[in-house]
């Protein structure tokens, strides 16, 4: 089955999120250490058909990139090269911490696991793969 991955890449773990199908939904999917990312994604590809990443880019308040965007730029140069197929789309990942944080309280998380970073960097990708697909079925 096709899906659209979401990846919010970090220096340490990497939050992935998927989509269902249609194209319509995303759904957390787990949170990997980014130095294993790679390796996780072609264990997925055996299964599912990738048929495009969505990366959260980190851009300052004003739209520039943020310093973190150096290491999101050497994640999709190794991206690119083990997945040359895959068309890669960046999304704006500014707020996505925040609003993935509201989710939790919202959804009633526990206060212990809004702790837990992995939960935020999985919801943070659901939440920038979300913003794609929406886009994208919208027409814009």
């Amino acid at each position: 089955m096709d899906r659209i991955i979401g990846i919010d890449y970090g220096r340490k773990r990497t939050g992935l999120a998927a989509s269902d199908p249609l194209g319509i939904f995303a759904s957390a999917l787990d949170t990997v250490h980014s130095a294993k990312i790679i390796e996780y994604l072609q264990k997925y590809a055996l299964s599912e058909t990738i048929i495009r990443f969505v990366v959260g880019y980190p851009r300052n308040l004003d739209g520039r990139p943020a310093e973190a965007a150096a290491d999101v730029d050497v994640f999709l140069k190794v991206l690119a090269k083990a997945f040359p197929q895959v068309p890669v789309t960046l999304e704006d990942e500014r707020f996505t911490s925040v609003i993935a944080h509201r989710a939790m309280i919202d959804g009633g998380m526990k206060a212990a696991d809004r702790r837990n970073k992995a939960s935020v960097d999985r919801i943070s990708a659901a939440i920038i793969l979300q913003g794609y697909l929406d886009r994208k079925n919208k027409g814009l």
